[in-house]
């Protein structure tokens, strides 16, 4: 069970940061706790597993990534984290997911990556392809954002 503080601690961070020197001294003093309190709770919520990550949400058409793409690669399953590792060291690689294939669906492993062009994320992909060996795989280019916000909790 989760204590009515970390409640109120997540529904601090699950939002944009403050812009101040000490984000944390601001939202610790809207729950009415002390900074050194609140940081030491989202630690330990991090380290229960509660939080799973804590990061920055970066808005890529306003960065100059004009394209975005999902590569779906067919990855032997023996392999498929081991490939995983090493496709999400790419430097343009923002997300990458295993999902077990569906139906006439073949591909378990997927790539969000993020370019100037379409013609940029067709040479990541390429770049990728030959750092893992994976040959079977689609690159499938967003054409329309619908959502850019993240699920909310205890709000």
């Amino acid at each position: 069970m989760i204590e009515e503080t970390d409640k109120k601690i997540i529904s601090q961070v699950q939002k944009d940061l403050p812009v101040d020197p000490r984000p944390f001294a601001v939202m610790a003093e809207k729950i009415g706790i002390p900074e050194e309190e609140f940081i030491e709770r989202v630690r330990r919520l991090k380290d229960k597993g509660v939080i799973r990550r804590f990061g920055a949400t970066l808005r890529h058409q306003e960065a100059g990534f004009k394209a975005n793409a999902m590569i779906a690669w067919k990855a032997p399953e023996s392999t498929v984290s081991e490939m995983g590792k090493t496709l999400a060291r790419f430097r343009e690689v923002s997300h990458c997911y295993h999902r077990a294939p569906k139906g006439d669906w073949p591909y378990n492993l997927y790539t969000m990556v993020h370019g100037a062009s379409r013609h940029e994320c067709r040479e990541i992909a390429e770049r990728m392809s030959a750092a893992t060996d994976l040959t079977e795989y689609a690159v499938l280019f967003s054409e329309k954002e619908f959502k850019k916000t993240s699920m909310e909790y205890f709000i």
